[in-house]
């Protein structure tokens, strides 16, 4: 039945040069989570579509998100590198054709087929790891994927703002250059991946389940569309917004108990039993949270209260990237010197926590030199807890159960992206409201003057575009600007009490010595033998 071979172990060169294929693949599908932000504008006023625009991201976070589960079990069964290579070829063509898209609905479409294809590239990049590097050593690997998330939260927006900046290069329209920048590094990745990603692959009996995937992507969107789309735009109490919440939280619930029945699961519910597999799903959830939350709001105080460019509210955020570069290295390279990494997180963590609260003193008059600090902060929190929990849970976990345990920590992990991203969203718009009102009423008290001859109801239109900002009389600016500022405060002080959650869940976490070479072979070849029985 198997056609497993004996274990190869892969030398430090060959592990360098599959890395490369996955980091390039990873960074592709982390790349397109970004890259849109900085040119929604310009495809926006191309497609007069400004009613679809939020579709444009959630699409394919939907995609993404939904789809990062079932990659890990499908491949268990059929093996990574031709289901890492599935991924890709589906993140190209999803790719080309939202280049070659005419007009909004078309986009939207094909940014799903690409968020299709990246949650395979994110969620496979980390077991394909898991695969060929024992736990002990997978420190100082994992490390440089730390480094691909901070160089593509920073790289996205500014290659985004770059080309949407151009009417066109070369003949084509400068914003779909966001896309077909795609196509060569996701060649090079197929070619790298065929050339260099030999995995024996174990052949397993199995029987897929169809009825839980479709349950799972049904619940997962449902919730998705209601956080992320109709409770921002409608409002929380809104019929739509309800219904959706509702549908997804009883699909989940039907999920579950399907799942519980299953012969061969998708998320398989004894996983919850391992103590770690629990602990690092809600910890990665906190962390997409988190990071998401820094990675927009920043670009967006540095627009609206900096008035900064949006190319220039991304080279802002290089302090942020140097943070999780940093540290995501350092941290890979000691955990494999030393063994220990339940120390990182709880660090993390707890740093992370103290950067987001410094950040809720930012004014329109901070110096960017003290933003700097806050960012590296955050980021340095980032990148000593994102690796670290994976490394943690592929430890904790069976051989066999290696694909579907680091998928699902991705999933939660985006999950808590989008969570966080419409939870940061709906609170930022909605205290800005209030402040506005209340700013605006003392200001008609204490200077009445200031007021005449400006028409208020302009005021509502800051909410949907920030631009017109630019035109108010000095003092008219500075109130709404004030608004914007502690609008922005509120977001971080309840940012904070989130990331100290994920602090409080780091100390439970128990460390258990490190895989070293010849133990996981031995997993490996035990693994294999069951698959045969």
């Amino acid at each position: 039945m198997s056609n497993h071979g004996p274990v190869k172990e892969h030398t430090h060169r060959e592990i360098m040069v599959i890395l490369g294929g996955l980091m390039t693949g990873m960074l592709l599908a982390a790349l397109d989570q970004t890259i849109v932000s900085t040119a929604l504008k310009s495809i926006v006023e191309d497609f007069n579509g400004l009613n679809h625009y939020t579709w444009v991201v959630t699409a394919y976070l939907l995609t993404s998100t939904a789809s990062t589960p079932l990659y890990g079990k499908i491949s268990d069964i059929y093996g990574r590198r031709i289901v890492f290579q599935f991924a890709i070829v589906t993140f190209l063509i999803g790719s080309f054709l939202a280049g070659a898209s005419q007009n909004m609905t078309e986009l939207i479409g094909f940014r799903a087929i690409q968020g299709l294809g990246a949650g395979g590239l994110m969620a496979l990049t980390f077991v394909i790891i898991g695969d060929i590097v024992p736990p002990r050593e997978r420190g100082r690997y994992q490390g440089y994927f730390g480094a691909v998330w901070g160089l593509s939260s920073v790289a996205g927006p500014l290659l985004g703002g770059f080309f949407s900046d151009h009417a066109t290069i070369l003949g084509v329209t400068g914003w779909r250059w966001i896309f077909y920048i795609n196509l060569p590094f996701g060649v090079a990745a197929l070619a790298i991946t065929s050339a260099v990603l030999h995995i024996p692959k174990v052949k397993r009996d199995h029987k897929i389940d169809y009825l839980g995937a479709l349950l799972m992507v049904a619940a997962v969107s449902a919730t998705l569309l209601a956080v992320s789309i109709y409770g921002p735009e409608r409002g929380w109490g809104n019929s739509t917004t309800l219904t959706y919440l509702f549908s997804g939280i009883a699909l989940s619930v039907i999920f579950l108990y399907w799942e519980s029945k299953a012969q061969e699961p998708i998320l398989p519910l004894s996983l919850f039993k391992n103590h770690t597999f629990s602990l690092t799903s809600a910890l990665g959830f906190i962390i997409g949270a988190g990071m998401f939350g820094a990675i927009v709001m920043l670009p967006l105080y540095l627009q609206v209260v900096k008035g900064d460019t949006a190319t220039e509210a991304g080279l802002k955020l290089i302090p942020f990237m140097l943070g999780i570069v940093s540290t995501s290295i350092y941290s890979g390279k000691a955990i494999t010197k030393h063994g220990h990494y339940k120390r990182f997180p709880i660090i993390g963590t707890a740093v992370m926590t103290v950067g987001i609260l410094l950040m809720s003193t930012l004014s329109a008059t901070t110096p960017f030199w003290q933003l700097s600090i806050y960012a590296i902060m955050v980021g340095a929190g980032l990148g000593l807890s994102m690796q670290t929990i994976v490394i943690a849970l592929q430890n904790a976990v069976d051989f066999k159960d290696m694909g579907v345990a680091t998928s699902s920590n991705t999933f939660f992990r985006s999950l808590g992206s989008v969570f966080g991203t419409a939870v940061f969203g709906t609170i930022l718009t909605n205290r800005l409201g209030n402040y506005l009102a209340e700013n605006f009423k003392n200001l008609a008290t204490t200077n009445p003057s200031a007021l005449a001859g400006f028409d208020t109801a302009k005021l509502e239109g800051i909410k949907n575009n920030t631009a017109i900002l630019q035109t108010f009389p000095p003092v008219i600016k500075t109130t709404a600007l004030d608004a914007f500022v502690s609008s922005f405060h509120v977001v971080f002080y309840t940012a904070a009490p989130i990331t100290a959650v994920g602090f409080l869940l780091a100390l439970l976490l128990r460390e258990t010595p490190l895989r070293t070479n010849k133990d996981y072979a031995a997993a490996r070849e035990e693994s294999a033998g069951e698959s045969l029985g």
